[in-house]
C-alpha cells in the first residue's frame, strides 16, 4: 500500500493580504517538497456542511459564508481574512481530512497526509482565529468517532502554537485524547498544563523559548508517548505544524528538520502497537518556506515508509 496524499489546487486560491505569513507560497513549498515521491495522490474533496457541523454551529457556518467576499478581502478576526477563494479552500481542507480518515479506516493505506490550507487548529467552536476557519483535525476526529464508530481517537499537535481550537472543540469529548506541545508564552496564550479537559482528556506540554531537540524528545518520551499508550487509541491524528523549526520567523523553539522525522517515526511505532499503524496527518503551521519544505519531506518520508 502507498501513503495517500490529499491536496487540491483550490488551496492556492485562498489568498491572504500582502505580507501575511500564511501565504500561497507555503502550499507551493509543500508541493515542491513532495513532487518526486511515489504516493497515492488524490484530490481533496469538498466537504458537506454536515461535516463542519460536527464541531461548529450552523450560526457560525452561516457567518463565515456571509463574510466570503466577491473581491478583495474581508476579515473574520485581525489575523484571519477571507478572499474569494477562501471558503472553497477551507471546505477542501475539511474534506481532505474526512476523506483521509475514511480511506485509512477503510484499509486503503495505513497512513495519509492532507496537504491543504487554510490550517485549522486555532478555530474554536464559533470563533475564527489564527489563520483558521474550521477545526479540520477535530472534525476528522469526530468523523472517526461518530461515523465509523471508533471508541478512542488521539490527536497529537506539535505545531509551535497551542491548538486552542482543537482543545475547545474536543474539551468535553471523553473519546478523544488531545496532546499538544507548544512554546509558551506565545500566541494564543492558552495551553497551560492545568488545562486538562472535562474528562482529563487534554495533555498540554508547554515548552520554554529556545527548547531544542534533546529537551523536546525527553518531554515526548516522558509524557506524550506514555499518555498515548495508556489511552490506547484506535486511530492517531496529527496536527503537523512545522513552525517549531529553528528557522521559523514566528516563534522561538530550536527544533531541527530531523526532529520532525523522529517524532513521526515514534508516533508510527506507537500506532503499530496500538492501532494497526493507522495515522492521518494534516498540515498546520510553518512559515519559513525552506524549513517548511524540508520538514514536510522528513515527516512524509516516514509516513510513506510506514504506509504498508
Amino acid at each position: 500500500m502507498q501513503m495517500i496524499y490529499y491536496a487540491h489546487d483550490d488551496g492556492l486560491k485562498h489568498e491572504n493580504p500582502p505580507g501575511h505569513p500564511e501565504q500561497v507560497a507555503r502550499l507551493e513549498a509543500v508541493r515542491a517538497a513532495m513532487a518526486g515521491m511515489d504516493l497515492d495522490r488524490r484530490a481533496a474533496p469538498l466537504c458537506d456542511d454536515q461535516e463542519i457541523l460536527r464541531c461548529h454551529p450552523q450560526t457560525y457556518l452561516d457567518r463565515v459564508i456571509a463574510t466570503s467576499p466577491r473581491e478583495g478581502w474581508r476579515s473574520l478576526d485581525p489575523d484571519t481574512s477571507m478572499s474569494p477563494g477562501t471558503l472553497t479552500a477551507a471546505r477542501r481542507a475539511v474534506g481532505g481530512c474526512v476523506a483521509a480518515v475514511d480511506a485509512v479506516l477503510g484499509g486503503e493505506s495505513r497512513t495519509a497526509f492532507v496537504g491543504c490550507r487554510p490550517p485549522g487548529h486555532h478555530a474554536e467552536t464559533a470563533t475564527a482565529m489564527g489563520f483558521c476557519l474550521f477545526g479540520n483535525i477535530a472534525i476528522a476526529a469526530k468523523r472517526a468517532l461518530d461515523h465509523h464508530g471508533l471508541s478512542r481517537v488521539a490527536i497529537v499537535d506539535f505545531d509551535v502554537h497551542h491548538g486552542n481550537g482543537t482543545q475547545d472543540l474536543l474539551w468535553d469529548e471523553a473519546r478523544a485524547l488531545f496532546v499538544s506541545s507548544h512554546q509558551m508564552p506565545l500566541f494564543p496564550g492558552s495551553g497551560h498544563s492545568r488545562e486538562v479537559g472535562a474528562h482529563e482528556n487534554v495533555l498540554n506540554l508547554p515548552l520554554d523559548e529556545g527548547t531544542g531537540s534533546a529537551e523536546m524528545r525527553r518531554v515526548y518520551e516522558d509524557s506524550a508517548f506514555p499518555a498515548l499508550r495508556e489511552f490506547a487509541p484506535e486511530l492517531i491524528l496529527v496536527s503537523a505544524g512545522f513552525d517549531a523549526h529553528r528557522a521559523d520567523p514566528l516563534a522561538g523553539l530550536n527544533w531541527s528538520t530531523e526532529d520532525f522525522g523522529w517524532i513521526t517515526g515514534r508516533l508510527c511505532d506507537l500506532a503499530d502497537d496500538l492501532c494497526d499503524g493507522r495515522i492521518v496527518s494534516t498540515l498546520e503551521g510553518g512559515y519559513d518556506l525552506a524549513a517548511l519544505g524540508a520538514s514536510v519531506a522528513a515527516h512524509v518520508k516516514v509516513l510513506k515508509e510506514r504506509s504498508g
